[in-house]
């Protein structure tokens, strides 16, 4: 396996300072290469189990692993997507999406050109030296989804990278994050509140229960690939959301 959570729980102080729970207890393995989805109700602790997974935060109780050693800071090999785009306003898209490279010391001319050669599948190869404002959302998405690319990560983290989108955008990046991935194989757990998204992207969905979050279902996501956007309209991929949606819609096991 390549991530593995066991018994994970996350509690918060309350007001009065009793420890509220946010998720768990809660087990979940996600093998090496595999792409899970994350779904379930808003506050659920999708996000927090990410955190917790990224070693940007530490669990209550239970423990979180990656190939077998804890993960208690940020490991190398993993690399994070947020919903917010998190461009620096003051570097163009080239030095923004190279950044890592640069603090992992490769030289000017070769980080910008491993940029150079992702940029045209980012859709961004007019807009090198353009700034963040002069972006849209959906542009500013891409070039932090190709920062992500460039860390080369073999475990990808992604909380809501496309939420703050409209539609035809978000399901654009969906496909565009499909044919990345198809050039190589990564390890991606991703939150999101969109059931077709998540159908269309994964191998398995894992629902979580109301707060605090706890597994109420994995399921295994059994259509072919590469996914199309015309499966949205299938029967098979129909009745995939439907069973993801009842899913979410029950209560959490105590």
């Amino acid at each position: 396996m390549s991530v593995s959570l066991r018994d994970l729980q996350r509690s918060y102080a309350a007001v009065d300072g009793k420890p509220l729970p946010a998720l768990g207890p809660l087990s979940l393995e996600i093998a090496a290469d595999e792409f899970v989805c994350l779904v379930g109700p808003s506050g659920c602790g999708k996000s927090t189990l990410v955190r917790i997974v990224a070693g940007l935060l530490a669990p209550s109780a239970g423990e979180a692993t990656y190939k077998g050693a804890p993960i208690t800071t940020p490991p190398d090999e993993f690399a994070i997507m947020f919903q917010a785009a998190n461009l620096l306003p003051w570097r163009t898209v080239l030095d923004n999406i190279t950044l890592p490279l640069e603090l992992a010391g490769l030289p000017r001319p070769e980080r910008h050109q491993l940029a150079r050669d992702l940029l045209p599948q980012l859709g961004l190869q007019q807009f090198e030296r353009a700034y963040p404002a002069e972006l849209s959302g959906g542009m500013a998405q891409r070039a932090a989804l190709g920062r992500v690319i460039l860390q080369a990560p073999k475990v990808w983290l992604l909380d809501e990278p496309f939420g703050a989108l409209d539609a035809l955008t978000r399901e654009k990046l969906s496909l565009e994050l499909l044919r990345l991935r198809a050039r190589s194989s990564q390890t991606i757990l991703m939150v999101t509140h969109d059931i077709a998204e998540a159908v269309l992207l994964a191998d398995r969905v894992i629902v979580l229960s109301q707060r605090p979050g706890k597994l109420v279902a994995d399921i295994a996501i059994d259509l072919p690939r590469p996914r199309q956007p015309d499966m949205l309209y299938d029967s098979h991929f129909l009745r995939l959301t439907k069973r993801v949606r009842a899913a979410i819609e029950l209560p959490a096991q105590c």
